[in-house]
């Protein structure tokens, strides 16, 4: 049907769609219909401010729950925006920040520690314990097995040089200083922040 409109017909249509538009914006329309007003569509929702996990930027976002946080009850995010009042980003989104709610919905999202063992082909979901104790214990046998602490000249070097630490860009300085204090006092020489990567 389009196909057979010619342009006079379609500047017909086009102007009366428009000037009707406009009369209904000039308050020319019934008032009860121009008076309804459409609630914000995030009155309802729980606003979480956090930072965004990709680069070493940090920008500041805002995420949009559903859901009143009581017992028993599963909120779910629902919006994520810019944080207007951060001082990094000032409210803006690069297109990795933007996607963000995809990375959350997203069902290869991994949830929980999953454990491969040498030589198997599958991973296995392992507690949230059994992860950090697990890496714990490899972290004390490496540093027991390979701690130096004198030169062969007889300097006391106290270094470890088979493990390093590369630490996240989202961190504020506060957090940076502990981390380099922890890191650096087990002799970890091998030690970066993600912002340099």
């Amino acid at each position: 049907m389009l196909s057979k409109i010619n342009r006079r017909q379609f500047f017909k249509i086009t102007g009366a769609t428009l000037s009707s538009s406009s009369i209904s914006l000039l308050g020319f329309w019934p008032k009860k219909a121009s008076a309804e007003l459409r609630q914000y569509k995030l009155t309802k929702m729980t606003e979480t401010r956090n930072t965004c996990p990709y680069c070493s930027v940090a920008c500041g976002i805002l995420i949009y729950s559903l859901g009143d946080r009581a017992k028993n009850a599963h909120s779910s995010v629902v919006h994520i925006e810019g944080d207007p009042d951060h001082p990094v980003n000032r409210g803006t989104l690069c297109p990795k920040g933007a996607g963000l709610l995809d990375f959350i919905h997203s069902p290869n999202r991994l949830k929980y520690p999953e454990y491969r063992a040498p030589g198997s082909k599958e991973w296995k979901r392992i507690s949230w314990n059994y992860a950090f104790e697990r890496i714990s214990r490899l972290l004390k046998n490496d540093r027991d097995e390979n701690f130096v602490s004198k030169t062969p000249e007889g300097k006391i070097v106290n270094r470890w040089v088979t493990t390093g630490m590369l630490a996240t860009s989202a961190a504020g300085n506060e957090v940076g200083y502990m981390t380099h204090k922890i890191v650096r006092s087990m002799g970890m020489l091998a030690f970066d922040n993600q912002a340099r990567v």
